[in-house]
């Protein structure tokens, strides 16, 4: 049986992602040096927007999310909103961070 993306199970995952990658992100204002700093806050906005669209659209999915994330992420990088190794940063970091979830999940 396949859960929907809109099952409380997969509404109650997704919130468990978004809570903690919002703990691990605002950590880093107390712990981060001020590159981290400025990595976690660049990817702040894109994931408090995305996650925001993803609860409009009563979309659940991790997967859906991802593919957002991604697509936010690669549309800043088109127009040159971070350039070089800080988009390496931030793009690791989203891995690194949607990685650990689907692991937990």
């Amino acid at each position: 049986m396949c859960e929907s993306v809109n099952s409380d199970v997969a509404k109650q995952k997704f919130d468990d992602f978004v809570d903690a990658t919002q703990a691990y992100l605002d950590g880093v204002v107390v712990h981060g040096n001020d590159q981290e700093l400025f990595i976690a806050s660049y990817l702040t906005g894109h994931f408090s927007l995305v996650g925001s669209n993803a609860l409009g659209l009563d979309d659940y999915s991790l997967a859906a999310l991802n593919r957002y994330m991604l697509e936010s992420l690669e549309k800043a990088y088109a127009n040159n909103e971070v350039q070089g190794q800080d988009q390496v940063q931030v793009s690791a970091l989203w891995q690194r961070l949607f990685v650990e979830a689907d692991v937990l999940a």
